[in-house]
């Protein structure tokens, strides 16, 4: 079967298989009651406060599900193993949500707990992509058709990818839409990306490579799929939050796709939004520290403008229509 043929088809039945999960996911969680609680001081939502969430449990299982149905079976280590990265950090923002739901507060794992959790998972990950064969140290040096060996340094420049995009992502998960939305277009740009860079590199592109890479644009096909479908649920106003269980699996799973087909540099430029949400609440915090004074009416970004009177659809849409516009943009100058 044709591969777009294939994509598009793997598209499709992510969607509806998501389409089948999210009201049912949705009934249960209302009937156990397991809402958010939403932080004081964001005055405008306590509106939201009730909603419920872990819905990232739709897409979760959607991919899974979609993905088992699809990969090759024949070469798909790196494509099971983006799927246990998903599901591990999945399982780290479902305690947090639990602890949320079961104490009715806000705060769930301490962060220090969240660390060690991300930490140990992005260790043994990234030391298996470094004795992977079709891995190893290398990595492609973006617009260049380049690959480096960068050796065992590949180890701790995953474990930050891993770590800086769970966390990024998650602090993106601000506003109806907003973390979807933008991983929707980002995982979509991606695919653009790695048909390019396979274009480009074709002859150099052996067997069990290709499969891998296949399998691995399965995943992310489902991935796109899935979001399409929950966003429907998800964008304003949030019939269901995604929560940590949601926005940590999501982050875990772009940094493995970019980890697994070498692309990793390529990151900070497609993810830009989830760059500057980090990078936002790091300016905040130092220069609070340093001054007493803030930078922005509130951190991470995506606040500071809804502070100035920008509703969250159109906050959404700019960070989902600038994503996508970077990752055409990335992808054209990988072609040229």
């Amino acid at each position: 079967m044709n591969i777009i043929v294939k994509l598009l088809l793997c598209l499709l039945v992510a969607f509806f298989i998501a389409l089948v999960l999210s009201p049912i996911l949705i009934a249960i969680i209302k009937k156990e009651k397991v809402k958010q609680v939403i932080l004081h001081y964001v005055e405008s939502h306590k509106s939201k406060s009730g909603t419920p969430t872990m819905g990232g449990i739709i897409f979760i299982t959607t991919i899974i599900i979609t993905s088992c149905i699809f990969i090759n079976k024949q070469n798909c280590t790196l494509a099971v193993m983006s799927l246990v990265v998903m599901f591990s950090y999945g399982i780290v923002g479902f305690l947090d949500d639990f602890i949320k739901f079961k104490f009715r507060r806000n705060l769930g794992l301490r962060a220090y707990q969240k660390i060690i959790f991300q930490l140990a998972i992005s260790i043994i990950i990234s030391v298996f992509a470094y004795k992977n064969v079709l891995l190893g140290g290398s990595i492609i040096l973006p617009f260049s058709g380049k690959i480096v060996d960068i050796g065992a340094w590949i180890i701790p420049l995953n474990v930050l990818v891993l770590i800086a995009t769970t966390n990024s992502v998650n602090l993106t998960d601000g506003l109806d839409g907003l973390a979807a939305g933008t991983s929707l277009s980002y995982v979509f740009s991606y695919i653009l990306l790695i048909f390019a860079i396979m274009l480009s590199a074709f002859a150099g592109i052996n067997g069990a490579e290709l499969i891998e890479t296949g399998n691995i644009l399965i995943i992310a096909a489902a991935c796109v799929g899935a979001l399409i479908c929950y966003l429907l649920f998800n964008c304003f106003p949030a019939k269901i939050f995604m929560g940590d269980t949601g926005s940590l699996a999501l982050g875990a799973l772009i940094a493995s796709l970019m980890i697994f087909t070498k692309t990793t540099l390529y990151l900070p430029m497609i993810g830009i939004m989830f760059v500057l949400s980090s990078v936002s609440v790091i300016m905040q915090v130092a220069y609070y520290k340093l001054t007493k004074k803030r930078i922005f009416l509130m951190a991470p970004l995506h606040h500071h403008f809804e502070k100035k009177g920008v509703h969250e659809v159109r906050i959404t849409t700019i960070y989902s229509f600038v994503t996508l516009l970077v990752g055409i943009g990335v992808v054209l100058l990988e072609i040229l």
